[in-house]
């Protein structure tokens, strides 16, 4: 279930581990795509701005456990239950938050 403001957008924002998602911007395409840039970053330990979101994932290293961890936090995010393989599924950050955003019905931010 999302979260609706005054604006009546749909949202769906987390912290945990000091990742954050600013509360006041709607779900979106692009906001999935950021959210992956960063956790990645993270998982990988470089700065987001070094992150191809055309690569694969397994190009980064990530294994099933880091996949089903990144799944379940991306859960989080979007307030929806997710396949754990749907990284494999969906093998880079373009495609994964392109999937999210038409399979949520979110329209994408140019």
């Amino acid at each position: 279930m999302y979260q609706e403001n005054k604006s009546g957008g749909l949202f769906g924002f987390f912290r945990k581990g000091g990742e954050e998602v600013e509360s006041n911007v709607p779900l979106s395409e692009e906001v999935i795509r950021q959210w992956l840039v960063k956790r990645l970053a993270k998982q990988v330990k470089v700065d987001p701005s070094a992150i191809d979101t055309a690569k694969k994932f397994e190009l980064y290293g990530l294994d099933s456990i880091v996949a089903v961890r990144v799944s379940g936090d991306l859960e989080k995010l979007v307030e929806q239950r997710l396949s754990p393989a749907l990284l494999f599924e969906h093998p880079s950050i373009d495609e994964l938050s392109a999937h999210l955003a038409a399979e949520l019905g979110l329209n994408a931010i140019a």
